[in-house]
């Protein structure tokens, strides 16, 4: 019942309670993005869905127009606090994971919920095993248990195992325990960048 009705009602009620205040927030650090090298404000990336459906994931765009994307050797995101890439804004947003915040739109779309696992690039669903692909039996998550346990520190393969653990084990009582061990995380800066060495380097607009 929670995991197929309840948890997306919640996510629209919270959804539509924090989505005024998110507009206040947009005419403040919108400007502020746009101005700093004019810009789009955000970054729309293409992510795999609920059942292998693609969307578009909103976020506040953090790097300079045509920064190359860099890859770690286990094909993740390069992510670091000294990366040239980002703009001041953006690297401050990026910091306090505000830049996630435009995803409350997704939410509005049914797109995805607050809770559950990140969405992968598109090309992911080629190195999905058996047993990864299930992660794609839900709503991805704003946040999810690697981001609530682990952020950046874990690597994929990790990160598919700890996501396929939480499709396993959705309830109300998980979902609490991500949501606030999240927050303490986003309040101490934990493991928010990785300086694991990069594999490759192509352009992309972030």
């Amino acid at each position: 019942m929670y995991k197929m009705f309840i948890k997306r009602i919640i996510d629209l009620i919270l959804a539509f309670i924090l989505l005024p205040f998110w507009f206040l927030f947009l005419l403040i650090v919108g400007p502020c993005i746009y101005f700093q090298d004019r810009g789009s404000i955000f970054y729309i990336a293409p992510r795999l869905g609920k059942n292998g459906k693609k969307f578009n994931m909103f976020k506040f765009r953090t790097m300079y127009v045509n920064a190359p994307d860099l890859r770690n050797n286990d094909r993740s995101t390069f992510s670091s606090e000294d990366d040239l890439r980002l703009t001041k804004i953006g690297k401050l947003i990026r910091k306090t994971s505000l830049d996630e915040t435009p995803q409350l739109l997704n939410i509005l779309k049914g797109d995805m919920s607050f809770i559950g696992p990140r969405p992968d690039l598109p090309e992911a669903k080629e190195i999905y095993s058996n047993m990864e692909k299930k992660k794609l039996n839900v709503r991805p998550g704003v946040t999810g248990y690697n981001q609530a346990y682990y952020r950046n520190s874990a690597t994929t393969k990790e990160k598919f195992r700890n996501d396929v653990y939480y499709v396993d084990n959705i309830s109300l009582v998980l979902d609490l325990k991500i949501f606030f061990s999240t927050l303490k995380n986003v309040a101490l800066r934990k493991n928010v960048f990785n300086n694991k060495t990069t594999l490759n380097s192509r352009g992309i607009d972030k």
